[in-house]
């Protein structure tokens, strides 16, 4: 299993596919994805996978029929598995080259490419826990890539294990690769019906171990600034500047909770980006909570700085629209305690301790819990995500294979034993 996991993980981080934020006029959002989709589908192909293909969007779904006998798979759940494609734009995903640190014994991890790019133990503690384990990395110039082709990686590898072992009776897999996930996109065109799982699981989550059921509740708001342009030596009295008032309204932020001051279960809100010039600007900020109460609190906060605004600049037109982006799945995979509790049974199995946490941000399985399928996110293994200093050990993929396997087992043994 390493040696085929890693064969995998090696070739498609190869592939360049960085998604772009704010692309409006095609999806996915960078073509390069599909040249990754493409080569899955062929790859399940020849595992024997007849009905795996890739749709117009870039979107990868397969299945693995059940073996059991007619009778009791009508009783076991069909589920799903998910990954995403794409690499976050954050940080270049051209030419990665990947470095496997093999028998890792302790201390600094200095990448090649660039000498500054260090993987520090003070700042990376979980290395002391991967002494004697094999660690890869990228050479430093670029990230890894394990955010999700790791995930990737762990699911194709699986559905392997189970072709090659027929004597192992289960019920039926489906699999699903998606795109732009990174830039918030993941299943904007998904067919979850057509999909067909009862229950589901995205593998793109951290540490060895590691089951998400929660994420933030998120929103983004946008302010559009219309002021008056003047020449800048008549305008007494008369300009209206609209990137003064984009400014006052970061200002009014200063002294909310930021994603730099905030940690654990705390929300916050954060101005990321702002356009503009005299007559118009524009301004977005990122509402994140995990308690839906206080979401409401963080927009009327917004509310109260725009009131503000218009008081301050008059003839200025403040304009303030609050979009929801995702809600947090620990409200509906309470619905049905089972796909959690299924889940950190099949991390014990593996042998490893399980821990269940929460997610600083979104997933694809909130969408999907909240379009029908509950789905909390199970750990690849990797860290530091989005970044050239991303690492994972090969031995925590390889507990993510077996979490998998042990995933699909658990819901057959328990389904027909109801």
């Amino acid at each position: 299993m390493r040696d085929k996991l890693l064969k995998r993980f090696f070739s498609y981080v190869g592939f360049d596919t960085q998604s772009r934020e704010n692309v409006n006029d095609r999806f996915p959002s960078t073509e390069s994805q599909k040249k990754l989709s493409k080569v899955l589908v062929n790859e399940l192909r020849s595992l024997g996978i007849e009905d795996a293909v890739m749709d117009k969007y870039g979107y990868v779904t397969a299945t693995l029929p059940g073996n059991l006998p007619e009778s009791e798979l009508a009783r076991v759940p069909v589920i799903g598995f998910f990954a995403h494609i794409d690499t976050s734009p954050e940080v270049s995903g051209r030419d990665v080259v990947p470095i496997l640190h093999e028998n890792y014994r302790g201390g600094d991890i200095v990448l090649p490419a660039d000498k500054s790019s260090v993987i520090r133990v003070d700042e990376n503690p979980e290395l002391e826990n991967n002494i004697g384990n094999d660690i890869v990395t990228s050479d430093g110039s670029t990230l890894l890539g394990a955010d999700d082709k790791a995930g990737i990686a762990e699911i194709m590898t699986m559905v392997e294990y189970f072709i090659d072992h027929p004597e192992i009776k289960r019920g039926s897999v489906k699999v699903a690769f998606t795109v732009d996930e990174e830039v918030g996109n993941g299943l904007k065109y998904f067919d979850l019906r057509r999909f067909g799982a009862d229950f589901g699981y995205t593998v793109d989550g951290g540490k060895m171990g590691e089951i998400e059921n929660e994420t933030f509740n998120g929103s983004v708001a946008e302010y559009k600034i219309r002021g008056r342009s003047v020449h800048p030596g008549y305008a007494k009295g008369k300009m209206v500047n609209s990137v003064r008032v984009a400014a006052d309204i970061v200002k009014e932020l200063e002294d909310e909770p930021s994603p730099e001051t905030t940690e654990k279960r705390e929300g916050y809100l954060h101005p990321y980006y702002i356009t503009g010039g005299v007559s118009e600007a524009r301004l977005r900020v990122l509402i994140r909570d995990f308690e839906a109460d206080k979401m409401m609190e963080k927009e009327e906060r917004l509310k109260s700085i725009r009131r503000e605004m218009l008081r301050r600049y008059h003839g200025a037109e403040i304009d303030l629209k609050i979009d929801e982006t995702y809600r947090n799945m620990k409200a509906k995979l309470d619905e049905d305690s089972r796909v959690v509790e299924y889940a950190l049974e099949a991390v014990r199995r593996s042998g490893i301790e399980p821990e269940l946490k929460y997610i600083r941000g979104g997933t694809d399985g909130a969408w999907l819990c909240y379009n029908g399928l509950l789905a909390p996110n199970i750990f690849t293994g990797g860290m530091n995500f989005h970044s050239r200093l991303e690492w994972i050990p090969v031995q925590a993929m390889i507990k993510s294979v077996e979490t998998l396997i042990n995933i699909v087992l658990i819901w057959s043994e328990k389904s027909l034993l109801q």
